[in-house]
């Protein structure tokens, strides 16, 4: 990038902030940026060797000194210099590299605060670097999802997105979107010579076009949701079937309270486990009965609630129920009411049926589904049910592999807003409708697609995005 590319920020109030996580450890980051931290920078620190300033220091430069609060040493640090607007910011920034100490820390920041910085708020260095325009929103939140991934499929998609594939595609739609925009607006400007700068053939081609492309993009939030927020896994069956002992059993940790006693869970507990880099959100909900009294009728409510928004649900049912026509008549109603769900069966307490084979095969035969049997408090049967689980999403990081995925829901419906407004286009084209209301429909996809990556955006849409950052970025 040349300097006649560059683009000078306006520095903000200079901010302060810990970058590293807190806890004790050998090293931490204290950061810095905004108008005049060089000079406050020097008011602190002075270098090991030399009399040089950090005001006159190259970026991209690391000086050994000492930090120093009047009198008192307060750490021998490494200065990291970078100089506007070649930084993460793009205003002038300096990271300080400290003893990882708590107290170490705590009093470098401080130092900092009491020489005229202050507190950063949560993402703002982010944000900075988003106003100041060296990244787009898009990248933005990639920065925060690729932070936040667990799996390598959601580490993969974030920085696909912060390298800002996602962003060209986007990029590349809207300049299409402003030609066709740019024309038909023309045509408003000569609206008593009627002249038609594009027919209405090549006009709705090239309309039709763009709807296939974001409708391509809309198609994958569904995939892009699955590696972002990993799979919503919802363990469903009759109280005392061992659905919390299989919670754990996954886990490998005691996380849910495992009792004889019947309806012990009386709300839904989530947890996260990763199986050959996929995520699965488990929810261990309230066991399915007519309940007795009310606090149990609310657990039973919200364990439906949590089935209609599951993407695979794990009916587990005990091999050693007296009526299992319940059991099969259950499992058809489930499979009926959630369609949209992935489906599988499980028989628990293998080890106490010494018929379950048959027992299996019935349920099987009368339910039309595979039925995997185990044993969760032994571990019987455990590592089959995982690779079932698997295979239910086998393709999930195999899909748009070689293309762009849309993982926010913000996106997602962005996109839709910009395909409603290309198909009333569409609509008014073919209904003749004045030019007037094809170039505003036009106009709002224009600024639905804007949306996502910050071309047209709003302080509220700002909040609600950086809000959820850590303080140090």
């Amino acid at each position: 990038m040349s300097s006649s590319e560059l683009h000078l920020p306006i520095p903000g109030h200079p901010i302060a902030a810990i970058a590293t996580p807190v806890g004790v450890g050998a090293l931490a980051i204290v950061r810095i940026s905004g108008a005049g931290v060089l000079a406050i920078a020097d008011s602190v620190f002075c270098k090991a060797h030399g009399d040089g300033k950090l005001a006159d220091a190259a970026g991209y430069t690391a000086h050994f000194g000492r930090l120093h609060d009047g009198e008192e040493m307060v750490d021998e640090v490494i200065a990291l210099v970078f100089r506007s607007p070649r930084s993460f910011t793009a205003e002038e920034m300096v990271e300080f590299t400290c003893h990882g100490g708590p107290v170490v820390v705590g009093r470098v920041l401080r130092l900092m605060l009491d020489h005229g910085c202050r507190l950063a708020e949560p993402g703002e260095f982010t944000r900075r670097a988003f106003l100041n325009g060296r990244i787009d929103l898009l990248q933005a939140e990639a920065i925060g999802e690729m932070i936040h991934a667990r799996t390598e499929s959601a580490y993969r998609t974030a920085v696909s997105q912060m390298k800002g594939d996602l962003s060209k595609k986007l990029g590349d739609l809207r300049e299409q979107l402003i030609r066709s925009c740019a024309l038909i607006e023309l045509e408003l400007d000569f609206g008593e010579e009627e002249v038609e700068f594009q027919s209405r053939a090549e006009l709705t081609a090239q309309i039709e076009a763009l709807q296939r492309e974001v409708s391509q993009l809309i198609d994958s939030y569904q995939h892009g949701r699955l590696v972002s927020e990993g799979v919503s896994t919802v363990i469903a069956g009759k109280p005392n079937a061992g659905k919390s002992t299989l919670l754990n059993t996954l886990l490998g940790q005691e996380r849910a309270i495992v009792s004889h006693m019947p309806g012990t869970t009386r709300d839904y507990i989530e947890e996260c486990f990763i199986h050959d880099k996929t995520m699965f959100r488990l929810t261990d909900t309230a066991g399915l009965r007519e309940a007795g009294e009310e606090i149990e009728h609310e657990g039973i409510r919200r364990s439906r609630m949590k089935m209609a928004e599951a993407d695979l649900i794990l009916y587990l049912f005990d091999l050693g129920a007296e009526r299992l026509d319940d059991e099969i008549a259950e499992i058809s109603e489930l499979k009926a009411t959630h369609p949209d769900a992935k489906f599988l069966a499980i028989a628990n307490k293998l080890d106490r049926a010494a018929n379950s084979g048959d027992l299996i095969r019935a349920i099987t035969d009368g339910t039309g589904t595979e039925v995997i049997g185990i044993s969760a408090l032994k571990g019987d049967g455990i590592s089959a049910l995982k690779q079932h689980m698997g295979a239910l999403v086998k393709d999930l990081d195999k899909l748009h592999e070689a293309s762009v995925l849309v993982t926010s829901l913000r996106h997602y419906e962005a996109l839709r807003n910009a395909s409603d407004a290309l198909q009333n286009a569409l609509e008014l084209i073919a209904q003749e409708s004045e030019t007037e209301l094809i170039a505003f429909e036009l106009r709002s996809a224009l600024d639905y697609v804007g949306e996502i990556t910050g071309k047209v955006v709003n302080e509220e849409v700002l909040n609600t995005i950086f809000d959820k950052f850590c303080i140090g970025k």
